[in-house]
């Protein structure tokens, strides 16, 4: 069994997931087990999943249920299906995401320094029909959102053991131990809460070991950004100031 488990949450992905799977089959070290989660999927995404599978047979690829829709949810679910059969270290992506080619060497060399949280560099998609200025203010933006990050009210607390690092739940990887230790990903649905936000302040409360690696990079969809405008989808991120009336973009 690989010690290195990717996982994928997924809820109606049957047109964009394959892109996903495509960059992940193509990573440079594929030393690892891919493991999506279907969030309950009225489509074909486990379909999709399966016929890739079947025709790529590296990296190894399992698929489980999760019922109960949400991100933390389908997150929580893969990566403790993952520790049970033998994971200790556990990376995770999205269905809408593509992993630069040496992803998985730079996570691992990232937890061979010494980090058991990793939080990698998010840049936009350039190929889902969003111009370059809408893709420039989004990359800006999340530069500032990782600066004030570090001096947000919510994410100061004297318990804090180090700074806080804006850790994308589409791209970071942790070890086993230090999951299982800050009690996981929150069960929620990405409606009600930032899952990634709140592990990484549990993180936070128990180590130092956790960082920034830019050379960990995925590339992210622009998918909110394409059906609501920068603007909106801004204060989407920014603890949901804009409620959409439909959170699941296809």
């Amino acid at each position: 069994m690989h010690e290195l488990w990717v996982i994928v949450p997924a809820y109606n992905e049957e047109h964009g997931i394959t892109a996903t799977l495509a960059a992940l089959a193509a990573q440079q070290d594929r030393d690892f087990t891919l493991l999506v989660v279907d969030n309950n999927s009225t489509d074909a995404t486990a379909k999709v999943v399966r016929e890739f599978a079947d025709t790529h047979p590296q990296p190894r690829i399992e698929i489980v249920v999760e019922p109960v829709k949400g991100t933390g949810a389908a997150a929580d679910t893969g990566m403790r299906h993952a520790i049970a059969a033998g994971a200790l270290r556990l990376a995770r992506t999205d269905a809408d995401c593509l992993p630069a080619p040496d992803w998985t060497a730079r996570i691992r060399a990232g937890f061979d320094s010494g980090l058991r949280l990793i939080s990698g560099q998010l840049v936009p998609r350039t190929d889902e029909g969003v111009n370059l200025l809408d893709r420039t203010i989004i990359r800006v933006a999340l530069e500032v959102a990782t600066a004030f990050g570090k001096i947000r009210p919510g994410n100061r607390d004297p318990r804090y053991l180090g700074p806080y690092v804006m850790t994308p739940g589409c791209n970071m990887a942790i070890t086993a131990e230090l999951y299982e230790a800050a009690g996981g990903f929150p069960r929620t649905a990405i409606e009600d809460l930032h899952e990634d936000r709140a592990l990484v302040n549990a993180v936070r409360m128990l180590t130092t070991d956790y960082g920034l690696r830019r050379d960990v990079r995925v590339y992210g969809s622009n998918r909110r950004v394409r059906a609501w405008g920068v603007r909106k989808t801004l204060a989407w991120y920014a603890d949901h100031r804009y409620k959409p009336e439909l959170v699941d973009i296809r």
